[in-house]
């Protein structure tokens, strides 16, 4: 970070400072230290104050002020880097995610939206996602746990200069054989598949599977695979071509997919409802492709790691784009930290906590407490006891009397007694007709 003179541990404490944030959900970041209301937080204000959080927060910056203004000269060229302000922790986070775990043999690559509406020049609109303003990221995942193995954002169509496609160039980018080796399968939507990049990964020992667009170059559009809108549902056609396999299957609509992995059919049926001649639902079996049933399974890896991350995401409006990002890196590692431990104590036998629990013992930890705190101690009551101790029986009922505090402040007289309260040390009536010690703590 460059900026204020910022200690190692202080800057543990507002990292989980924004953990806490993303479980602990307010509108605003100043509700965190708001004061005389019963929606106050007690804990913020014993991490840091509001100010030096402002303070940190406002002056991080990721990369070299200095280097900053050398690669603001190279606007318009190709050395001109959009993510400079980002690079040093984006390349950190993704050698990270790639050093810390090998993922399964089924892995998928989606696109991912992280909210903004920053013009910054890389801010996306997609009308299919539910997030359909932000930042785009091409995202490599796990599709057993949804771990993510890799990602890049998207920064305009300049970054991937092949001449075979941002899709194309997109899917081997994150791909990298040389970390992944060989024998994986991966799965991709219609906005990836095309023939060309299946016939690559092949060649490289990397299966694929993916709904395709028929418009899309080198696919067939023959009719020996064609269906009409009257074929019956469960019907299938397929085509091989080398190693490919295009199959169409009728469900509600036309499915088209491509694969170079699996069988078009194996005999696998799913269960789809129809409405009989008497006007009754039914659930019959119906047929479907293996490349079908299989991408259902294990296209969801990008989805499952989204889902995770939305749980608790420490996303908020910031003032910088780059923070947007910042934040949402924090949100990639803390999730596959917690997808690390619960794999680990999977071979280990043990149960895991649950993901909030993980990330409450996470927040606990950066900031230096525990997440149990000792309970409060009960308020000690107050009672009457005796000014002094009686030593003497025969002076019992006037040793040690001072005056009572009340009598002197209210009706002026000078009331002597031998009781006080224990907690206030004050010496108070306690007879029955002046009940001086029950009065003057209705009025404190």
């Amino acid at each position: 970070m460059y900026g204020p003179s910022l200690e190692e541990t202080e800057f543990y404490k507002f990292i989980g400072l924004i953990f806490y944030f993303g479980l602990v959900k307010l509108s605003a970041i100043a509700d965190y230290w708001k004061k005389n209301s019963i929606f106050s937080q007690s804990f913020p204000p014993k991490v840091m104050s509001r100010d030096r959080y402002r303070t940190i927060c406002w002056n991080i910056h990721m990369s070299d002020p200095d280097k900053d203004i050398e690669n603001d000269r190279n606007k318009g060229t190709p050395q001109y880097d959009k993510l400079f302000a980002l690079r040093p922790l984006l390349d950190t986070l993704t050698a990270a995610c790639k050093t810390h775990y090998h993922p399964r043999q089924n892995i998928a690559i989606d696109e991912r939206m992280v909210a903004t509406k920053a013009p910054t020049g890389m801010t996306q609109y997609m009308k299919a996602k539910p997030t359909k303003w932000g930042f785009k990221l091409f995202v490599l995942a796990d599709s057993s746990n949804g771990y993510t193995v890799d990602f890049a954002v998207y920064t305009g169509k300049s970054q991937f200069a092949s001449g075979k496609g941002l899709a194309y160039d997109s899917v081997m980018s994150l791909v990298n054989h040389s970390f992944l080796g060989s024998g994986y399968h991966l799965y991709v939507d219609n906005f990836y598949t095309s023939p060309k990049l299946f016939r690559d990964l092949y060649a490289e020992n990397i299966g694929a599977c993916g709904t395709y667009r028929e418009n899309r170059k080198d696919c067939p559009r023959t009719q020996s695979n064609a269906l009409s809108k009257k074929d019956p549902r469960g019907t299938i056609r397929w085509i091989r071509d080398g190693p490919l396999l295009f199959v169409k299957w009728m469900d509600s609509r036309e499915v088209a997919i491509c694969s170079t992995i699996h069988l078009a059919f194996t005999g696998e049926t799913v269960k789809r409802r129809f409405k009989d001649t008497d006007g009754t639902w039914v659930t019959q079996n119906v047929p479907c492709p293996n490349p079908v049933i299989e991408y259902n399974r294990h296209m969801g890896g990008v989805d499952l790691s989204d889902q995770l991350i939305q749980y608790y995401s420490v996303h908020h409006t910031t003032m910088r784009w780059y923070r947007t990002l910042f934040y949402h890196f924090l949100d990639i590692a803390a999730t596959n930290a917690y997808i690390l431990y619960k794999e680990l104590c999977k071979e280990k036998g043990q149960t895991a906590v649950t993901h909030r629990g993980f990330l409450e013992e996470l927040t606990a930890q950066l900031c230096g407490v525990t997440v149990t705190v000792s309970p409060a101690k009960a308020p000690e009551q107050h009672l009457p006891v005796a000014i002094s101790e009686q030593a003497e029986t025969s002076k019992r009922a006037s040793y040690g009397r001072r005056g009572c505090v009340l009598c002197r402040n209210s009706a002026q007289k000078k009331q002597a007694t031998p009781w006080k309260c224990q907690v206030c040390d004050v010496a108070l009536c306690l007879i029955a007709d002046r009940n001086c010690f029950q009065e003057w703590h209705q009025l404190q």
